[in-house]
């Protein structure tokens, strides 16, 4: 199973059924807006105690993954 399996949750009834970690309320698009806006991963861990190290890949992997099977345009 791979880390995206068993790291990346879709609940319908949690944030609109948005792809979050571990069943937290927290959005792998969440983790990637703070990336973006240029905070680090220790930062973030800082911030939210309950994330996990391991995490961190498996959002960028979704990410990945997303971004292979979008259509654009």
């Amino acid at each position: 199973m791979s880390a995206v399996s068993t790291r990346i949750t879709i609940e319908p009834g949690k944030r609109g059924g948005k792809p979050c970690i571990r069943g937290l309320r927290i959005a792998v698009w969440d983790v990637l807006g703070w990336l973006g806006s240029g905070m680090t991963e220790d930062e973030i861990l800082d911030e939210y105690p309950d994330l996990e190290k391991a995490d961190f890949p498996a959002v960028y992997q979704y990410a990945a993954e997303v971004g292979r099977n979008a259509k654009l345009g």
